[in-house]
């Protein structure tokens, strides 16, 4: 295998299309053409992943966060980022950070959040909007069904739970060919008039690539008349955050507990007590004061997330009781989800979870 490769599998799992614009993922060090000879998970990828990554003879380390997020503008060995870096470089390692691709991915790390808290009813918490795509083409009416169906293998006309999923009209379609043309119907210099079929699908933004290349190949027409849209729709299957149920409602003392418990957490930062139970939990890995708003608007009696300002606290209004357990605690079994993932994928290598505890915030 290459390095290549295993980036593959980690795209279709979260897309780099659905990162959010701030972010810095992907490949971020490294030759993706280079033989791989394992794969280290991890957090963060600080000098002693690294240092890992050689004793194990990972030559791959996928990261959570990324090393490089701000431009750097040398490598002297000044920072632990440039000595990460160049580390990585003077062996060999290549680095790729997934990030908020996977904070936005349907079974990325709030569904892994909402599996630890035993969680049923999942749903995404703020919905991605422009994410969702509308391709409409014209064909001979005998050609549209080979069309139709080499663009739903390809993904397109997928809505919720349904799949080959087009609307078509038929009609009759004309034109024209100037000398230059090479027309598959009609003759050139001549209006030429054919039945044909308006077909409309559907599709999300990191499929477009493969969408377009199956158009241009499937169909038979020499020039293909296509058009385009970005929909406003929100995608409720790409998104930060998410929602779901207990399966038996918690007095808010007893559910704190089991926070604690489930998440692995010496303390937790909460807003006042409401003395009522928790049913509906909102949960967002990392920094989530900016979806405080949208977890009250979702009914939910608890948000647990990470990184709330003093400030934050009182926008719970006393309509929701506001949890913070830590970043790192809030996205720590991440990499488990990465490695169950790749596991399953990728055979005949080794995926190496990380052991370095990559925390840099303690607790006395």
């Amino acid at each position: 295998m290459i390095i290549q490769e295993v980036i593959e599998h980690l795209e279709e799992l979260a897309p780099l299309a659905y990162a959010e614009d701030f972010d810095n993922v992907g490949l971020l060090v490294g030759n993706k053409q280079s033989k791989l000879t394992g794969v280290l998970v991890t957090l963060d990828t600080i000098e002693a992943v690294v240092d890992e990554a050689i004793e194990n003879h990972c030559n791959l380390i996928v990261s959570f966060h990324p090393i490089i997020f701000k431009g750097l503008k040398k490598l002297t060995g000044k920072t632990y980022v440039e000595r990460v870096v160049m580390k990585a470089i003077k062996h060999d390692i290549a680095i790729y950070a997934i990030h908020t691709a996977l904070d936005n991915a349907l079974q990325g790390v709030n569904d892994m959040i909402c599996n630890q808290l035993e969680l049923i009813n999942k749903r995404i918490l703020i919905p991605q909007a422009e994410t969702i795509k509308k391709l409409t083409t014209f064909i001979p009416k005998k050609e549209a069904e080979k069309l139709r169906d080499a663009l739903f293998n390809e993904g397109a006309g997928n809505i919720g739970n349904y799949s080959h999923c087009s609307f078509n009209v038929d009609g009759i379609g004309t034109f024209n060919g100037n000398e230059s043309s090479n027309p598959v119907l009609g003759e050139r210099g001549k209006i030429h008039k054919e039945e044909e079929t308006q077909i409309t699908v559907t599709y999300t933004k990191h499929l477009e690539p493969k969408i377009l290349k199956t158009l241009f190949e499937a169909h038979v027409y020499e020039e293909v008349a296509y058009q385009i849209t970005t929909l406003e729709n929100k995608n409720q299957n790409i998104g930060m955050g998410m929602i779901g149920d207990l399966k038996n409602p918690m007095d808010e003392i007893e559910f704190l507990d089991f926070i604690k418990k489930k998440m692995q957490v010496s303390s937790i930062r909460h807003s006042s007590l409401l003395g009522k139970p928790i049913k509906k939990v909102g949960v967002l890995g990392g920094s989530g004061s900016f979806a405080i708003e949208a977890a009250k608007a979702s009914g939910a009696d608890i948000f647990i997330t990470a990184d709330l300002k003093y400030h934050d606290f009182f926008t719970a209004e006393n309509n929701i009781v506001l949890a913070d357990i830590g970043h790192y605690e809030s996205e720590q079994f991440t990499k488990n989800l990465l490695v169950a993932y790749l596991t399953k994928k990728i055979t005949n290598f080794a995926i190496v979870l990380s052991n370095t505890n990559t925390n840099p915030v303690k607790y006395f």
